[in-house]
Formats: C-alpha cells, sequence, structure tokens
C-alpha cells in the first residue's frame, strides 16, 4: 500500500537540492585501495579494543578490535594485506582517533566468501542480533548507533511500528536513493529480519517524494504484503531525523529527551537494513558503504568504497576538484563536518563527501541578532535558538538546560534561515558539551 503524506512537522526548511549531480548516476565499484585507515571507534559508544599489532597479516573481513563494552562495536579488516600500524589518526568527526593502518597486498584475500547461509530465516532472535553485532553494523544514516543495542528495547517498551528511513533529506546526498533503487530486494529483506527481531507487524518505508522512482519500486515489492506500506513524504528539510520522521508516519510525538521506544517506534536507514540483510545472509561484517562524491568536482559519482579508504582518493578518482574549493564536507552541508585534513578516511556513517567550490560562495559576515524570529518559526524541536545561543555566550548553563538546549537535534535549520549569519549549531552544540561535561562531573 502506498499513502501520500502531506501533514507533516513543524518547522524546517527547503534548501535547494543539488541532487541533479549524481541521482541518475548508478553505484560504482571504487577501485581496490592500496591502503585504509580503520578507526576503532566509527560508533556512538565506547572505542573497540585492538587485536591486532604492527606486522600482523589480516584478510578481508578479519576482526581487528573486539568491543569493549555493550554499547560498542568491533572494527573488520575492508582490504587484505599487512598491519603497519595502530596509532591515533586523523578522524572525520573531528580529532585523533587510535586506527589501524593496512597496506594492502592487491589479493583482496578472505577466508570468509560471505556465501549465502541458507539457515538463516531459521536463525533464533538472539542469533540474529548476535551476528548483527559481530558484523560491527552501526546505523548508516550519520547517526552511527550501534544496531544490535537498537534492536533489544527493554521489555517494558514494546515496539509495535518498524520505520525505515529512506528520505535522504540532506542536499546533494544520492546514496541512500541509489541504494533503493539497486538494492531493493536486499532493503526489503533487511526490514523484515528487523520485523522479526522485534515481533512487529507493521514496518513503514518513508521516500521523500522527490524519488519516485524509488516509491515505485518499493510499492511493486510489497503490493502483496499487507504487514509493510510505503509512504510518499513531503519533501522538506529535516524529514529524515528520527522524531521527525516519526511524527509524520505516525503522527506520534516523541516526548522531549526520551527515544523512539517510547512510542513504541524503531527507525532505521535503508543503508542499514541492507547491512542487516548481508551480515543475517551472508555472515557479512561492514566493510564497504555506498558514498556520495559530489559538488565542486569534476565527474560526481555515487561510489561502493571499502571502510577505511582515505577520501583524498575519492575526490581524486572523480577527477579531482572543479576549480578551487572552499569546503570539503563529509555528510550533508546542513549536518556535516567540514574537513581540516584529505587523509581523514571513509567510516560507517560517511554517506556523502560535498566539495563547496569557492567561487560563488562567500561566507556570511556575522551580524547583531534582530529578534526576527525565524530561528523559532523554523526549529522542527520547537526551540528558540536564538535565546539557547544567548545563554551559552553568557555561560548560563542551567537556563540553557530549562529551555531545551539538550533536545536540540543539530539539523541546522536555525543557521540556514539566520539573516545575520549567526553560527547558532555551533554555539548550541558547544553548550551541550559543556553541558554534559558539568553532569559527567557531578557524578564523579
Amino acid at each position: 500500500m502506498i499513502e501520500l503524506i502531506r501533514k507533516s512537522f513543524k518547522g524546517g526548511v527547503h534548501p535547494p537540492e543539488y541532487k541533479e549531480f549524481t541521482s541518475s548516476k548508478k553505484i560504482e565499484a571504487f577501485p581496490l585501495p592500496k591502503k585504509v585507515i580503520i578507526p576503532l571507534q566509527q560508533h556512538i559508544g565506547k572505542p573497540s579494543e585492538a587485536i591486532v599489532k604492527a606486522g600482523d597479516k589480516v584478510e578481508v573481513g578479519q576482526p581487528l578490535s573486539t568491543s569493549s563494552g555493550y554499547v560498542s562495536l568491533p572494527s573488520h579488516a575492508s582490504i587484505s594485506g599487512t598491519v603497519s600500524a595502530v596509532e591515533p589518526y586523523p578522524h572525520p568527526l573531528g580529532g585523533m582517533i587510535l586506527s589501524v593502518i593496512i597496506e594492502g597486498d592487491g589479493e583482496d584475500k578472505s577466508q570468509e566468501r560471505f556465501t549465502l547461509q541458507p539457515d538463516y530465516n531459521s536463525l533464533s532472535v538472539e542469533e540474529l542480533k548476535k551476528r548483527i553485532a559481530d558484523a560491527g553494523i552501526a546505523g548508516m544514516g550519520g547517526a552511527t548507533f550501534p544496531t544490535h543495542v537498537k534492536l533489544s528495547p527493554p521489555a517494558d517498551k514494546p515496539i509495535d511500528t518498524v520505520i525505515l528511513n529512506g528520505a535522504e533529506c540532506e542536499p546533494y546526498l544520492t546514496a541512500d536513493h541509489r541504494l533503493m533503487l539497486e538494492y531493493p530486494k536486499e532493503i526489503l529483506e533487511g526490514l523484515r529480519i528487523i520485523m522479526r527481531i522485534l515481533g512487529v507487524k507493521q514496518g513503514i518505508i518513508g521516500i521523500e517524494d522527490n524519488k519516485p522512482d524509488a516509491i515505485a519500486q518499493f510499492q511493486q515489492l510489497v503490493q502483496s504484503d499487507s504487514s509493510i506500506k510505503v509512504l510518499s513524504l513531503h519533501v522538506k528539510y529535516p524529514q529524515g531525523a528520527e522524531k521527525q520522521l516519526i511524527y509524520t508516519a505516525t503522527h506520534r510525538s516523541v516526548p522531549a529527551g526520551k527515544l523512539p521506544m517510547e512510542v513504541g517506534c524503531i527507525v532505521q536507514n535503508v543503508g542499514t537494513a541492507k547491512a542487516i540483510y548481508d551480515a543475517a545472509a551472508y555472515k557479512k561484517p561492514l566493510i564497504e558503504r555506498v558514498v556520495t562524491v559530489t559538488g565542486a568536482v569534476q565527474n560526481p559519482l555515487n561510489l561502493m568504497v571499502r571502510i577505511g579508504t582515505p577520501i583524498k582518493s575519492l575526490i581524486e578518482y572523480c577527477g579531482g576538484f572543479a576549480g578551487t574549493p572552499a569546503k570539503v564536507i563529509v555528510g550533508g552541508p546542513m549536518m556535516g563536518i567540514a574537513q581540516f585534513s584529505l587523509d581523514v578516511p571513509v567510516i560507517k556513517g560517511t554517506s556523502g563527501i560535498v566539495v563547496l567550490p569557492e567561487d560563488g560562495w562567500q561566507p556570511v559576515e556575522t551580524q547583531p541578532c534582530i529578534n526576527c524570529g525565524k530561528c523559532i518559526e523554523v526549529c522542527p524541536m520547537n526551540l528558540m535558538p536564538r535565546q539557547l545561543d544567548i545563554y551559552v555566550k553568557n555561560k548560563l548553563w542551567d537556563k540553557a538546560q530549562e529551555i531545551g538546549i539538550m533536545n536540540c537535534i543539530e539539523c541546522g535549520s536555525c543557521a540556514y534561515v539566520c539573516p545575520g549569519g549567526r553560527p547558532l549549531v555551533h554555539s548550541i552544540r558547544y553548550g551541550k558539551y559543556t553541558v554534559l561535561q558539568q553532569e559527567k562531573a557531578s557524578k564523579n
């Protein structure tokens, strides 16, 4: 069944899409990299612990680290070769993170060839979750929360609805769009595995209506399955944010400070669903993902890339920069992070590499707030960004908490519409970090 959804969440913005660069380009396999850098933290939670050392020979899919706790994930070798170092290395989310560096042998050797396991449909729920955990799967929409944890809600939080997020509302990015067009059966099977694990009888696939080909494809595949429906979502940013997607799809409002499980929902990205299928059916760890390389590059592409590949290699493969770049962003331009080095690697949450051109892009000179209220109008979380900014700048942390600073999803809508070019998201992000540090200190 297909439904056209026009009722949507409050606020949000409509930035130019810029998806035409890559939306029609099929996923292309990126050549085997000569070297990969595998960070031991590519997920929310505790970093994993290395189980290899310099000089060790490794093969594709071999664990390089082990989980250091329940909310943690192992990392795996994405190429075969020799470990040259286990040392801190620049990370796309900032800072230096302990990483395993592998010099490839060019042979792509693997003990496990990831062949279909015919018995996967007969596995117990716990066995399925173990395969997902062992595969190191984190949310591939960008949040990178360990998937096996998300699929293990407390007994007092029953789940009745699973929502697959195919919105891909960030400008420029088309990785999920192409994945839905080229791997729809695998994504759908991943959804069914998720529903089985959670004991859920209702699945929803939400796709923005600027992707009519993906909507039509899934509609055809589920037309005889009454347990799954396809929602055609109105194009609005941040439609793909969990709480906004849940409200749009079910009209349930997740309470401030709470998780989707509070209203009986679990949301997974379409890429995560495919990775779940690969893990369950093929025992394949998360060693590659689709990355959109776009913007001011000579030949924008959607690439299937091994985890750990330096982003510099992807840009070179796409013909290099088209003109002088102003910024290179990992992720989308609204929530992505501008990079200080092109040596940083692709990680599990890397959905895109967006190059913004220097020509035609000028940083806005910050102006004082004029109290226009636009940031409040567009905030999808019903916050007051300008007031939060004032409290942060004056270090009034208690007041910032009182008006909901921790509920900010950092979508960037407020900064996008601010006529004064004020860096509201940066300010609020700093405030959230400070509040968290104070809370940790008070517990010690």
